[in-house]
């Protein structure tokens, strides 16, 4: 996986982090807003995100060999 989406995802994590901490810093409490549902949701994109790379590359793939079938090559047609 790509390192620098992983930096975004945990940089993301630890906005809401740090948002919950201001939060209680004020008094306010938010029940299902808490370190644990942080990190799940964290964890939960890290997952994600390995799944949408490779549906990405099967579509890529899928249409290589379209292409590939019609016989078009380099934008001209065959046929």
């Amino acid at each position: 996986m790509n390192d620098k989406l992983k930096q975004y995802i945990r940089l993301n994590g630890g906005v809401l982090g740090g948002t919950l901490l201001f939060l209680q810093s004020m008094d306010i409490e938010l029940v299902h807003f808490k370190e644990e549902t942080i990190q799940v949701f964290t964890d939960m994109l890290l997952s994600f995100v390995p799944l949408a790379l490779v549906a990405y590359g099967i579509k890529k793939f899928n249409i290589k060999l379209q292409v590939k079938k019609a016989g078009i090559q380099n934008g001209n047609e065959r046929g």
